[in-house]
């Protein structure tokens, strides 16, 4: 059940709460912090809801339910130990069209109170629909530690200032960077530091202030594998700053939602066979956009320097004279091997480790394959689907071991991932078998034997037994008996 998230105005709004205990006590005391008009509805009382009913807060009926009592009511709140009695108040509730939460009954519950971080008039409020309120609390509590109680005072000066910052700047890219500048420069640290009235005066300063034409740049950001948790926190800053994102084909879905919601989305996704942007296209939106004072991310799937073709994009923005700055992304040949529980060196196996990408003709004979086939070093090879049996019989024609063991890391960090292991000799044969799609990256070398014992997310790779789960080789006798069966038919 996914909840359609709602801040409801209660003031002076009546609301019924059917219960006297510690538990309706803490329903009454949020509700009246907002304002609602409350009336509780039990024979006893805790002494704190009796102290507000003799305070003339809140109004009290002793007598039992009635269903008359829903009468221009906005909310109800049954919050009583008698769950025939809360399954009787949520079914009156349903058939008149109110709102109600029954205390630790999600199923009959048509709205729920989450966990809140108050600094009003900024509230942030986390539900977990019910299913895990103790985790929404803890994350409430994680948050209390990390946003300032200035918060609070900060967005209501911006409230007071929101018409007149709307009239000065009038164009939305300006009014942005307005509000981005209040919320992280003097004004906001004159009011953690208790000083409301010179952060009026600061903030009335720059409001009066020349505007400045916008000057573009670029980001050029590394999304990383997939996981959004693998992002740099400056990678997100810069998302969420961005008037327009360029983005690869592999960035992930998860990670482009964590962008501001209104910035413009173009994908400019290259790959082998179809490359529907080119380059210089790239190249040509990154200087339109910049040059029309946008701020710009590049998002690149990995790290832009590592076979993302990030240095040819600084030189174009140099040679235009176009600012940028570069935030750095996990390759995928660490995020993977680290997925796979594959380490890229190891002081038993390997002392040294190289990335490849093979994903063209002219990689074929560019490549040092002498080099490449040495013992003892762990071979990263990015955008070799295409190309594994290729590089399989070079490797093997000058000189590595058929008996080398790989890892085929396809989806690495993602949801769906999945490891094939084998051993050289038979690369090509098991990636067709599990028909490997891109993305994908092959580790080859003597530390891809650890892959079956260290591995610890997603399922098992496939042809290894992993904390006592089998998951079944690629090409175990039986099945590769019907697999030439099928290619002699």
């Amino acid at each position: 059940m996914k909840l359609y998230p709602l801040f409801a105005d209660l003031s002076r709004r009546a609301v019924l709460v059917v219960g006297g205990g510690a538990v309706a006590e803490r329903k009454v005391a949020a509700l009246l912090g907002a304002q609602a008009q409350v009336t509780v509805n039990a024979p006893t009382l805790t002494p704190q809801l009796q102290r507000w009913v003799a305070a003339g807060r809140i109004a009290h009926r002793r007598d039992a339910f009635r269903e008359a009592w829903l009468e221009r009511v906005w909310l109800v709140v049954a919050a009583t130990s008698d769950v025939e009695l809360n399954r009787l108040i949520a079914t009156f509730a349903e058939l008149r069209r109110i709102f109600v939460n029954v205390v630790d009954d999600a199923a009959l519950s048509s709205f729920h109170v989450p966990a809140v971080v108050d600094r009003a008039p900024l509230i942030i409020a986390i539900s977990s629909g019910g299913e895990a309120p103790m985790l929404a609390r803890l994350l409430r509590e994680r948050l209390e530690t990390l946003l300032d109680h200035s918060l609070g005072a900060l967005a209501t000066l911006a409230g007071r200032l929101r018409r007149r910052i709307r009239l000065r700047h009038p164009d939305m890219a300006a009014r942005r960077r307005f509000y981005q500048s209040l919320f992280a420069g003097p004004v906001a640290a004159l009011l953690r530091q208790g000083r409301p009235e010179a952060a009026r005066q600061a903030a009335e300063q720059a409001l009066a202030a020349p505007s400045a034409a916008p000057a573009g740049s670029v980001v050029l950001v590394g999304a990383g594998p997939g996981d959004p948790g693998l992002l740099a926190l400056r990678a997100l800053r810069a998302l969420n700053e961005a008037d327009v994102i360029l983005h690869d084909r592999l960035v992930s879905d998860e990670v482009l939602e964590l962008a501001r919601r209104d910035a413009e989305r173009i994908e400019v996704g290259k790959q082998a066979g179809n490359h529907h942007t080119t380059q210089d296209d790239i190249h040509a939106l990154l200087l339109q956009h910049a040059r029309a004072g946008r701020r710009v991310v590049r998002l690149k799937g990995g790290d832009p320097f590592v076979f993302g073709r990030g240095g040819e994009e600084l030189e174009f923005l140099r040679a235009h004279d176009i600012p940028y700055e570069v935030v750095p992304g996990i390759t995928a040949a660490v995020a993977c091997a680290a997925y796979a529980g594959v380490p890229l060196t190891h002081r038993d196996h390997a002392q040294s480790v190289r990335f490849v990408t093979a994903h063209c003709q002219s990689s074929h004979d560019s490549l040092d394959w002498a080099a490449l086939a040495q013992e003892r070093q762990t071979l990263a090879i990015y955008m070799g689907v295409g190309e594994l049996g290729m590089m399989q019989a070079r490797l093997i024609a000058h000189g590595r071991a058929p008996s080398t063991p790989f890892a085929l890391v396809e989806n690495g960090s993602r949801a769906g991932q999945r490891v094939i292991t084998g051993t050289l000799a038979n690369l090509a044969e098991r990636a067709m078998f599990h028909e490997v799609r891109s993305p994908a990256l092959l580790i080859l070398g003597e530390v891809a034997a650890l892959a079956p014992s260290l591995a610890w997310f997603g399922p098992p790779p496939l042809g290894a037994t992993v904390h006592g789960i089998h998951a079944p080789d690629a090409m175990e006798p039986a099945t590769a008996g019907v697999l030439a069966a099928v290619h002699r038919a």
